[in-house]
């Protein structure tokens, strides 16, 4: 069996990088369209457009978010220029921490690995809260059943569970079909909602600079960041696609696109639909429930019902596609020794990575009881499983990612001008560089919010204790990473290097023998 090995090792022949068909994912699982599917699925796009947008309008106060949709996007362009050209080079399910490893060096990698693990668990886990609070509002409405949130949470957790188990191709198809169908009854929305403006008509003000003004313009980034969560995950299954030199960057540019347009346009339709004077404060008195009260009136009750159903299985969809990340960062360490070895194997059956899918199973199910355990709200109060779980939790994860891809921009430099091809690659390098601050200025402003963002009060511990999370994760993974560079530095030297990782290298002339 042919083993890969990295060119930039000191000494390259005692890194052994194929482990054995147990520790790979099966290949040629996914093309471009169930990739660019299962990717976007994690932006949820009926959960941006019901939630995300009337809360940035309505307690952020920012009617520019059209326009913020589209520098988001300009900026996530540039920082994909330098992570697509990554992919060609470095295949891993481990994606940011790999990218990070072959850049920075294995320490640092080790610190991006436990980052990336906590922030996309949280980003999941945080989700249940949402989807549990909105399935029991759906029984009380429509079937007049009082449900605990917490039930349909642990169902979902369960399901999410089961899923992960079966191949990434039929998960790719229950993402895709249900990602199409609310992507359609959104723009049914944006149709209707331009076809019978509000009072000012098809303006255009949302997209005038001056409409980014406002206090809650920090938080605003974070929240339309997070929107775009889902893009970067491409290189998870690269492993697992065909042509993963060329499908994988190719998934990531349509996703960006996709991503800022869709929402650029859905939230701008939004503004017609009550008039940008008006927007911020219609928002901040129907909340979540905006986006519902202006298809009642446009497009009538059975659309609106059928809106509900389908914003609970876009959170699902969400839910599963996040699930599927971090059982690959879950097997990827495994498999590299950063985790115990049973993370690092594949079901036999499915190619799957089952026992990371029954870790972060495990991890969202003690989470949600944890959550519902502290809960002394009536039944239908939206506090802790909306204000609290997926609040708190989205926005953890929302500013780890950022961070990750920060500083995956920087690796990207460091990683090309090792290789001594900085010269060739030089405007990619620019453009990483431009990402990479524009990410770090995100993440500063976030930090600096936080408290705001999560809806704390003034000198309240939580606005640095949740993103203590993240700097609490980065550390441990450093020092964790220190001292198996100093123990085990065979383990230490395999960071980042997956099963097979190097193929370009290989085929460059690596000796497939050694």
């Amino acid at each position: 069996m042919p083993t890969g090995r990295s060119t930039t090792l000191q000494q390259p022949a005692e890194i052994r990088t194929y482990k054995g068909q147990d520790r790979a994912l099966r290949a040629d699982r996914l093309g471009t369209a169930g990739l660019l599917l299962s990717v976007l699925a994690a932006s949820a796009p009926l959960m941006v457009v019901a939630g995300v947008m009337p809360t940035t309008f309505g307690v952020m106060g920012i009617v520019g978010q059209p326009l913020l949709f589209v520098i988001l996007g300009i900026v996530l362009a540039l920082f994909s220029i330098g992570y697509a050209e990554m992919s060609r080079h470095v295949h891993n399910a481990g994606a940011f921490y790999a990218y990070i490893a072959r850049g920075l060096g294995p320490t640092a990698g080790a610190g991006a690995a436990l980052v990336a693990l906590v922030a996309y668990s949280a980003m999941q886990v945080g989700v249940f809260g949402i989807l549990g609070f909105e399935i029991s509002g759906l029984f009380a409405t429509y079937l007049d059943i009082e449900l605990a949130w917490w039930i349909p949470a642990l169902l979902a957790v369960a399901a999410t569970g089961a899923l992960g188990w079966l191949k990434i191709d039929l998960n790719a198809k229950v993402l895709g079909v249900l990602l199409l169908i609310e992507c359609a009854l959104v723009v049914v929305f944006d149709v209707a909602a331009l076809g019978k403006p509000g009072p000012e008509g098809l303006s255009l003000q949302a997209f005038n600079p001056e409409a980014l003004g406002g206090a809650g313009l920090g938080t605003a980034l974070c929240f339309c960041i997070a929107a775009f969560v889902g893009f970067e995950q491409s290189p998870v299954y690269a492993e697992e696609t065909s042509r993963p030199h060329i499908v994988v960057s190719r998934v990531m540019f349509l996703a960006v696109g996709f991503v800022a347009l869709f929402f650029a346009f859905s939230s701008w339709a939004l503004t017609v639909a009550t008039g940008p004077s008006a927007v911020v404060a219609t928002s901040a008195e129907a909340g979540p429930g905006l986006l519902f009260q202006l298809t009642q009136d446009r497009l009538g009750a059975t659309f609106t019902d059928v809106l509900h159903v389908l914003f609970v299985t876009g959170m699902f969809a969400a839910m599963l596609s996040f699930h599927n990340v971090v059982a690959r960062y879950a097997f990827a360490m495994g498999r590299e020794g950063l985790l115990p070895a049973s993370l690092g194997r594949t079901n036999p059956g499915t190619g799957a990575p089952g026992t990371g899918s029954l870790l972060q199973t495990g991890v969202a199910a003690l989470v949600v009881i944890a959550f519902a355990v502290t809960d002394d709200e009536p039944a239908g109060d939206p506090t802790t499983p909306v204000l609290h779980l997926f609040t708190w939790m989205g926005s953890v994860g929302a500013l780890g990612v950022t961070l990750l891809m920060a500083a995956a921009s920087f690796a990207v430099i460091a990683f090309f001008v090792r290789r001594g091809t900085a010269g060739a690659q030089v405007w990619r390098l620019v453009a990483a560089g431009a990402a990479g601050l524009a990410l770090l200025g995100i993440a500063g402003y976030t930090v600096k919010d936080f408290g705001v963002l999560v809806g704390a009060a003034e000198g309240s511990a939580l606005s640095w204790v949740l993103p203590g999370i993240i700097a609490a994760a980065a550390l441990t993974g450093l020092a964790y990473g220190e001292v198996l560079r100093r123990r085990r530095p065979e383990v230490h030297a395999r960071i980042g290097l997956g099963n097979e990782a190097f193929r370009l290298d290989q085929a460059a002339g690596a000796n497939p023998d050694d």
